[in-house]
């Protein structure tokens, strides 16, 4: 038999390699002489970096940068094995990774980090860029982005605004003469994993905000700013970026890339799925093993399991998933997605630290138990 396990990762607890490593180690346990394909996916988050530049053979290179809140931190770039092509992943310089829940302030935030990444890219021969949008802290639009790059976001009396998403408010003009010229050179991509505009109920603030440490108040003052800042962006480049599908990714991150850096959004499971020859891969495969941390609403809209899981179906591969928490529900939608069943990693009730503490462990079990059922009915 052979078996593909295809674990997004599972944020704040285990990267995709180590959440498929223990699965593959429990399923092993029961059954020794399986086949095991370990493929971890991902979907422009976290851990997409790590995908593209290992499935390529290519190369990471390091860089100290501003951190989210402004302190040093040391982030990773990498360069594609096979093409002239810069990965940059927005979570490594800008990512909640570097804040505890405590210090998380989406009105401090800034994407800063993330521009600095993008300058040092450009030192190598490349001519495009791919920015993977996901796990940022940040909610201000890009803007700290596309200041490293050059740009100036200006306020009534013409003098640059704070940075954070606490200054989008005051934005009352874009300058980008001093803009790198080196990026008219290069092809920009954003990998994105969610398709929510810039504004409204299910833009950039009001869904990710709370992960990011948004209070109710400190909601209604950042969607006021993202307002300014997406009519700023209107009358800059005369296209309505709002409502671009995916403009508010990364905290409107997005809709900076389209609107300074013209740049073609992409959902990048399907970038991951390409680079990794996904397809080839499920070729003669018994069962296909996906999942992710938490699998909700938001993982019918472009998440890797979903997009995993509807590349096997095509093929008639079954397919699982697994998840740290599994949102009521979601039978019907998960099946019409190709994933037949959705089993949770906790073994019992608990709390979250606990659950995060024990994910590695959890994992192999689940394993062991998803091998002697694959046995005991499937094989």
């Amino acid at each position: 038999m052979k078996i593909i396990i295809s674990p997004d990762s599972f944020k704040e607890c285990l990267p995709a390699w180590q959440v498929a490593q223990a699965l593959a180690t429990g399923w092993r346990n029961v059954l020794p002489d399986s086949h095991l394909v370990c493929l971890p996916v991902a979907d422009g988050g976290e851990g997409t970096l790590d995908t593209l530049i290992h499935a390529t053979h290519g190369a990471f290179h390091e860089k100290i940068v501003t951190g989210p809140l402004g302190e040093p931190v040391k982030a990773r770039f990498g360069i594609l094995g096979n093409q002239p092509t810069a990965v940059i992943e927005m979570a490594q310089a800008s990512g909640l990774e570097w804040l505890t829940p405590e210090q998380r302030d989406p009105l401090r935030a800034t994407s800063f980090g993330t521009g600095e990444l993008i300058l040092a890219a450009l030192e190598h021969e490349i001519d495009t860029i791919i920015v993977c949008l996901g796990g940022s802290a940040t909610n201000d639009g890009g803007v700290g982005m596309m200041s490293a790059l050059g740009a100036a976001f200006l306020d009534q009396h013409g003098a640059p605004v704070n940075s954070g998403g606490a200054g989008l408010s005051a934005i009352a003009a874009i300058n980008l003469s001093r803009l790198d010229p080196r990026l008219k050179q290069v092809k920009v991509i954003a990998a994105c994993d969610v398709t929510n505009p810039l504004t409204g109920d299910n833009g950039a603030t009001r869904v990710f905000g709370p992960q990011k440490g948004a209070s109710a108040e400190m909601l209604a003052c950042l969607e006021q700013g993202m307002g300014n800042y997406a009519r700023q962006l209107q009358r800059y480049c005369g296209k309505d970026i709002d409502a671009i599908p995916g403009a508010g990714a990364a905290g409107g991150t997005g809709a900076a890339l389209l609107a300074f850096l013209d740049a073609r959004l992409q959902p990048g499971i399907d970038m991951v799925l390409d680079a990794i020859h996904y397809h080839d891969h499920l070729n003669y495969a018994s069962l296909v093993i996906v999942g992710e941390g938490k699998m909700d609403q938001q993982s019918l809209n472009g998440k890797a399991p979903v997009g995993a899981a509807r590349m096997a179906q095509k093929m008639g591969v079954p397919v699982i998933a697994i998840a740290g928490y599994v949102e009521r529900g979601l039978g019907d939608a998960l099946r019409e997605s190709g994933i037949e069943a959705c089993f949770p990693v906790v073994n019992g009730p608990c709390d979250l630290p606990t659950a995060l503490r024990d994910g590695e462990v959890n994992l192999i079990q689940l394993g062991e138990n998803l091998a002697g059922f694959y046995r005991a009915v499937l094989s």
